[in-house]
């Protein structure tokens, strides 16, 4: 059975992230220190509790820090950017091969990692909110909740997708797919997602061009949704514009895989 097959995937992919436990403890560290860096930046910023600033009031501002932990690990942690390494060492003939999707495949092995590393989240998460004991915003409203998992859900997809993009890099310049993931992954997406600090900070003029681009959708708009500050036409305008890209990344993620395949030189094994 199909399903049968890509839980097998799931299980083994799940194993082998304790095989580099290294990476995984560092990629941990580094979560958490940022957490611990932007928590005690806006906690000074919204020092008085009556403070309001940039539309945030300390409760919601500090939930917005503590909500990039948990929706950096289902967005943010995936395994495809291993792809690339299989193009270069010519692994991805052994893969090829096999009858199964390739990008089955992977995505099985991201929502493994995700899953991995939600869990850790959420016991560093309760950690540090015993430790630090920040106000907290709840959101109660189903429709805000249900808004929230369908953008995790659509970020979880362009990033894959975007992933996908960057590491058919190697398709044609081989030495190039680790730079061009370090540019994208590290530089581009930490700091246009809001993973960093909330988006809606920035020029108005800025935050219009930016919430034309995907990055936005993968960490800034989900929170914004939980916290309601976002709903009505301008979430559906969000919704929209997620969408659009969400499909446009899987039809240019499929030519670019496509003609890398025709290009492919099977270097390697």
């Amino acid at each position: 059975m199909k399903i049968a097959k890509y839980l097998s995937i799931f299980k083994i992919s799940f194993a082998q992230e304790f095989a580099y436990r290294l990476n995984f403890i560092m990629w941990r560290v580094r979560n958490v220190m940022q957490i611990f860096l932007v928590f005690f930046l806006w906690d000074t910023v919204f020092s008085d509790p009556g403070r309001v600033l940039f539309g945030y009031d300390r409760a919601k501002i500090l939930t917005y820090v503590f909500g990039i932990m948990i929706v950096k690990s289902l967005v943010l942690s995936a395994r495809a950017a291993d792809v690339a390494g299989d193009i270069y060492r010519g692994d991805i003939m052994n893969h090829l091969l096999k009858p199964m999707s390739y990008f089955k495949f992977w995505f099985t092995r991201d929502i493994s990692s995700k899953a991995l590393n939600l869990l850790f989240a959420a016991g560093e998460f309760a950690i540090l909110f015993i430790i630090l004991r920040p106000p907290f915003f709840l959101q109660t409203d189903p429709l805000a909740l249900l808004g929230f998992f369908l953008f995790i859900a659509l970020a979880i997809f362009i990033y894959f997708n975007l992933l996908f993009i960057i590491s058919s890099i190697p398709f044609w310049a081989p030495e190039l797919g680790w730079g061009g993931q370090f540019l994208v992954t590290v530089i581009i997406v930490e700091f246009l997602s809001g993973a960093l600090f909330p988006v809606d900070i920035l020029p108005q003029m800025v935050q219009k061009i930016l919430l034309f681009t995907p990055f936005p959708y993968l960490i800034f708009f989900p929170i914004q949704v939980y916290l309601g500050k976002i709903s009505g036409t301008v979430l559906l305008g969000g919704l929209s514009i997620s969408l659009f890209w969400a499909m446009t990344l899987w039809l240019v993620m499929n030519f670019i895989w496509n003609k890398g395949l025709r290009a492919y030189q099977a270097s390697g094994r």
